[in-house]
């Protein structure tokens, strides 16, 4: 979840907008993505359980 606007990346879903494809996993995201809504980066987003 992003700790700036809360958005939440889901790992089942990715983001194919983004590049990112169904079942990334977190880790594998890029380092230099960014938040689709807000464009924090990696950083500052935090895990949480859903």
């Amino acid at each position: 979840m992003c700790l700036i606007c809360g958005f939440i990346y889901d790992e089942a879903a990715g983001l194919p907008t983004e590049g990112i494809a169904p079942g990334t996993r977190w880790e594998d995201v890029p380092p230099n993505w960014t938040c689709p809504e807000c464009e924090a980066r990696k950083e500052d987003f935090e895990m949480i359980e859903i």
